[in-house]
């Protein structure tokens, strides 16, 4: 067993970073000042299972000492691959505490990415969730000659394998407590000799153009992001957070792991995805971070749920949100509500707006974040109808996941917010965000070459977005290479139109093209909302590809792109579009494990639709590959149409999307 923590340290307050902190010693100070509170809970058959933070610190110990006897010691990086579970962060803080690092691989990536994260790091040991991990392991062994030790976590399937590097979870665990039994002080005097300075995590970028890049974050980066963040939002110890997306993610390393040990929050892990949106409703977290795609599905799910509702619920939500709209206009600036509307707004609440923040799980939420992608105005405007105090996060991985916030009552929803604590911020010449704090990664992995492209002389962050400042506050463009002007000079962003086009509860994704031409997008229906919209209109339909191409789809989507031309200037509103035939997927290279859309796959792969809807065409034929569960692969030629939006007859359109009630 570990030590608890010094005398002298034991009197410092848990919550409160100093200079030679790092992640170990935090849960040191933590398990010697609450050791009976719970630290992480995990929702098992349907009963949540704690862990306190006594029994935390002597796991991450006991594993410590297993992964010593492995051969782990400073300046190696284990990986870990799988969902999120406690043992992901045992195995963490272990090998920090041996002044090793952690690269998260995500546990929807497969072959090339696996091998390339694994090999850039030189990863020995890897420690995976279970069979299906353990199986992306086994046969891609041949190419991963570095990898010597597989520790397998959840043994459910596995009980017969033998390959001789397989290691199960609880056994390096007991290997370890006799290894500490053996060695007393041994693991005392390891953490003592890590510094603050060693990296802590390696979090892989989003890889948009090309594989991911291997960024290095030490633990002074990310308590120094964490520190500075709590002087904007301060976080409590009876803060709730709920544990759901990736760990591989820095967001989640942002906010779970950061700020929990500087806070001692309470983590809690959902059973599975299929159960994640009813475990939030159990929980209720006070704080949450979200990138752009949970948030749009929240409200497609809304949008959907309204449309089916009778016409009285329909008129009560409508006039609550209204009601809710007005109040929030006035809040996010700054402004009080005068007394007639905040009567008006308790009554909405009461009728409208708390039971739908209760269905997505949101009641308690105090703050909320949205990060790693722009998010729509509109769907900002929804939440903080609805009472959600939603905050736009900016940031990158190489700073650590955050360096500009909105603030509370000061949220505008144009734009991503001011500079945290500690954080420099300003435009280059060029139009590029540039970026300086404590919070700079230590550069990419074996890559000094990208490196010195990323980081200049004076330490600035070169983000590669473009932006601009409106009264202090950030806006950001788009990446500066997307950055495009129309015919008449003005600034066109893709993603900006983009997320106009995602506010439809039909829409999983668009990729908008054009600028110096017509624009034209490329959009792939969601398939549980449109399925269900299909099903309530009595419209049958087999497959994606199949509902897809109905002809009543095309036109409830066509009526969601009028309405967002509505939105946008005449120079860069949609002229035409088509629907993908298929969903966007990270396994072909089209999107990031992090939903960003690959614009390079996408212009080389769909390079003869594009210039189809650039042409002006009434249809276009493209090729694709079926694979059968037998491994038979056929070729099929499939006919999108091409819908200019000229052709939509809107009020007929209109009829069959949800509104919100009229206003």
């Amino acid at each position: 067993m570990m030590r608890a923590v010094s005398e002298p340290e034991a009197d410092h307050p848990a919550g409160v970073a100093r200079a030679d902190e790092t992640f170990p010693r935090l849960l040191l100070r933590l398990a010697a000042h609450r050791p009976d509170d719970v630290a992480l809970q995990e929702k098992l058959y349907g009963i949540w299972q704690p862990i306190t933070w006594r029994e935390y610190a002597d796991r991450v110990a006991d594993f410590a000492h297993g992964l010593a006897e492995l051969g782990v010691q400073q300046g190696d990086v284990v990986a870990v691959i799988g969902d999120n579970r406690p043992e992901w962060l045992i195995a963490e803080l272990a090998a920090q505490s041996l002044g090793a690092a952690v690269v998260g691989v995500y546990p929807t990536s497969i072959g090339d990415e696996v091998v390339h994260i694994l090999h850039v790091a030189q990863v020995r040991v890897v420690v995976a969730e279970d069979q299906e991990q353990v199986d992306k392991i086994i046969r891609m062994k041949d190419r991963l000659p570095d990898v010597e030790t597989v520790i397998y976590y959840d043994p459910h399937g596995l009980e017969h394998y033998s390959e001789p590097y397989l290691r199960e979870f609880v056994a390096v665990e007991s290997a370890g407590r006799a290894r500490a039994a053996e060695r007393p002080g041994w693991l005392e005097d390891t953490l003592a000799a890590t510094s603050t300075d060693d990296v802590a995590v390696i979090c892989t970028t989003s890889g948009t153009t090309a594989l991911p890049k291997l960024a290095e974050l030490s633990h002074a980066n990310l308590l120094s992001m964490a520190a500075s963040l709590s002087e904007v939002d301060p976080l409590d110890r009876r803060d709730r957070y709920v544990s759901f997306l990736p760990l591989a993610w820095i967001g989640e390393q942002m906010l779970a792991v950061a700020c929990g040990l500087m806070h001692g929050l309470t983590l809690s892990f959902p059973e599975d995805s299929a159960t994640q949106r009813s475990d939030l409703r159990e929980i209720g977290p006070d704080v949450m971070f979200s990138p752009p795609r949970i948030w749009e599905s929240m409200v497609s799910d809304v949008q959907v749920r309204i449309g089916e509702a009778g016409r009285l619920k329909r008129s009560v939500f409508g006039w609550g949100y209204g009601v809710g709209d007005d109040v929030a206009e006035l809040r996010v600036s700054g402004r009080r509500p005068g007394w007639m509307l905040r009567l008006k707004r308790a009554v909405a609440e009461l009728v409208a707006l708390r039971p739908v923040r209760d269905q997505l799980g949101l009641t308690r939420i105090k703050r909320a974040y949205t990060g790693g992608a722009p998010l729509g105005p509109d769907v900002f405007r929804f939440f903080h109808a609805i009472g959600v105090n939603l905050k736009q996060i900016y940031g990158q991985t190489e700073i650590c996941g955050i360096a500009v916030v909105h603030h509370d009552e000061d949220v505008r929803f144009h734009t991503v917010g001011v500079p945290i604590p500690g954080t420099e911020l300003r435009i280059a010449d060029d139009g590029e965000i540039l970026l300086r704090s404590p919070a700079v990664f230590g550069g990419y992995h074996r890559n000094p070459e990208s490196t010195a492209a990323t980081i200049d002389a004076d330490g600035w962050l070169h983000t590669g977005d473009a932006g601009y400042l409106d009264d202090g506050h950030l806006v950001v463009i788009d990446r500066a290479k997307d950055v495009r002007r129309t015919p008449d000079g003005q600034l066109f962003s893709s993603a900006f139109v983009e997320n106009k086009l995602k506010f439809s509860p039909y829409v999983d994704e668009a990729v908008v093209f054009g600028g110096d031409t017509d624009v034209t997008a490329m959009i792939i229906i969601d398939p549980a909302t449109t399925g269900a919209w299909a099903e309530h209109q009595h419209l049958s339909y087999t497959t994606y590809t199949d509902l897809a191409g109905k002809p009543e789809v095309y036109d409830v989507v066509g009526a969601d792109v009028l309405r967002a031309n509505a939105d946008l200037p005449a120079a860069i509103q949609v002229r035409r579009f088509l629907i993908l035939h298929k969903q966007l997927d990270p396994d072909d290279d089209e999107i990031t494990r992090t939903r960003k859309v690959r614009r390079s796959v996408i212009a080389e792969r769909y390079a003869d639709l594009i210039e189809a809807l650039a042409r002006g065409d009434h249809e276009v034929s493209i090729s694709s590959i079926v694979t059968y569960q037998d491994g038979t692969r056929v070729e099929r030629k499939i006919e999108l149409r091409i819908l200019d939006v000229a052709g939509i007859d809107p009020p007929a359109a209109d009829r069959r999307r949800p509104r919100w009630g009229d206003r």
